[in-house]
């Protein structure tokens, strides 16, 4: 069941990336700028589970050639 959202959860690891990257850079929120190297990590550690899930195939009609 992983496997058929496993594109779809490393694409949101790859933002959670990216939302503490930007947490990390602005001034105005202390408890962003607190937490941001956690969310980063959490983002790498979630991001090399999932990428190495292989997605579920198609459950198409299967043709043949």
């Amino acid at each position: 069941m992983l496997a058929r959202y496993a594109r779809q959860l490393e694409s949101a690891s790859m933002a959670l990336m990216m939302l503490g990257i930007v947490a990390l850079c602005q001034p105005w929120v202390e408890v962003l700028h607190r937490y941001s190297i956690l969310l980063i990590i959490l983002g790498l550690l979630a991001f090399n589970v999932f990428s190495r899930i292989e997605p579920a195939p198609a459950s198409g009609p299967a043709e043949d050639h």
